[in-house]
């Protein structure tokens, strides 16, 4: 929206100009001494000319070199048609061109103008050779044309400095960024690796030891080792994405049905069902809906003392729905403290511009509703 209005700024800025620059060169010609031999048609056409020298200049941003072309022949034609007027426009599309990084075709353009403007001179009815020179100086002093490419050369210089600290700023945040990503990636490995390798090579071993025993492995150590698996998966899951090297495809709306399975392993009798047609959808989205229902059965297993769970998905044209129901304790006089799972799930819903309710129903136990916006060009 900003940048809208900043271009019709801009473009109102260049018609001022354009007329501006064509209103004096009009009334310079009108107030100058004509050729005594130029017909009015003549006048007519050096009129015309001088108009549309200047309104040209307000493409000088969109095509620099043909309005350059331009303003060059308009200032040729109208001093053959006799009007002694200095070049103003040209003098700014030299600015623009240069501006836009077109410094050898300027300076072709130049020299071919100062070779033209005192043939032209001669054309308008002057049979002086040193006054056809001297108009042409003064319709394009020397000094003014290098004033005009310096003035362009120097704004185009500053502009690719500003480019390039503004590139070098970027590139810096990125390497920062970067950098962090990677000590966090070390923080985990560090503190989280060993102990959940240890969990997991304990559980399997004393499943191990029990099954060659010939005794019943307890369902609760087997939920332990399986737990421990998946975690020891999406800890590596997640430091190869801190370190930017990932090449396994993101947890998303197709390994939710894992999920639940898994529930069951812990006691819980949870149902799964996903409605509406399932179609293509943002990574983001898909892993979003993903740790929603990991986060929510995994607090519903730890604290709920719940027997039931339901995961509800409704995948609409423009919007993903999730309900997650469980028939625990919570109560609304007894509503638990946000903890760092329900922040994080409310943390990733809003970055997606969505909405999440998550609080105990009032017939006893909780629930978790998220609607996510799906934006399909994205």
């Amino acid at each position: 929206m900003s940048t809208g209005r900043s271009d019709a700024r801009v473009g109102v800025m260049d018609w001022v100009l354009a007329a501006g620059v064509a209103a004096t060169l009009l009334i310079t010609g009108q107030s100058g001494q004509h050729s005594p031999t130029s017909p009015t048609s003549f006048d007519l056409l050096g009129y015309a000319l001088l108009a549309a020298g200047g309104l040209a200049l307000v493409a000088r941003r969109r095509a620099p070199v043909p309005v350059l072309a331009v303003t060059g022949l308009c200032a040729v034609g109208y001093q053959a048609a006799g009007f002694d007027v200095p070049v103003v426009a040209y003098l700014f599309a030299v600015y623009a061109a240069v501006r836009a990084g077109h410094r050898a075709i300027t300076v072709a353009a130049s020299v071919t103008m100062l070779a033209a403007l005192p043939l032209a001179a001669l054309a308008s009815g002057l049979h002086d050779t040193g006054e056809a020179f001297a108009r042409a100086r003064g319709a394009l002093e020397l000094a003014w044309l290098i004033a005009a490419g310096a003035a362009g050369e120097a704004l185009r210089q500053a502009e690719r400095r500003a480019e390039e600290a503004e590139r070098t700023r970027e590139e810096a945040a990125r390497r920062r960024a970067d950098e962090e990503r990677l000590r966090i990636a070390r923080e985990l490995h560090d503190s989280l690796t060993h102990q959940i390798s240890v969990i997991k090579v304990q559980a399997e071993v004393a499943v191990h030891v029990a099954r060659k025993r010939g005794e019943q492995v307890p369902e609760a150590l087997l939920a332990i080792q399986e737990a421990g698996r998946e975690a020891a998966r999406e800890l590596r899951a997640t430091l190869e994405a801190l370190r930017d090297d990932d090449t396994a495809p993101p947890r998303g709306l197709d390994d939710v049905p894992e999920l639940v399975e898994r529930a069951r392993t812990f006691g819980l009798d949870a149902t799964l069902t996903i409605e509406g047609q399932r179609h293509d959808m943002p990574a983001a989205v898909g892993r979003t809906v993903y740790r929603i229902v990991q986060e929510s059965l995994t607090n519903i297993a730890r604290h709920a003392n719940a027997a039931t769970a339901s995961v509800r998905i409704d995948c609409r044209p423009d919007t993903l729905m999730v309900h997650i129901d469980d028939d625990g304790q919570a109560t609304p006089d007894t509503a638990p403290t946000p903890g760092v799972g329900l922040l994080g799930m409310r943390e990733r819903v809003t970055a997606l511009g969505g909405r999440l309710r998550a609080e105990p129903r009032g017939e006893g136990g909780f629930t978790v509703q998220a609607h996510l916006p799906v934006d399909r060009t994205s």
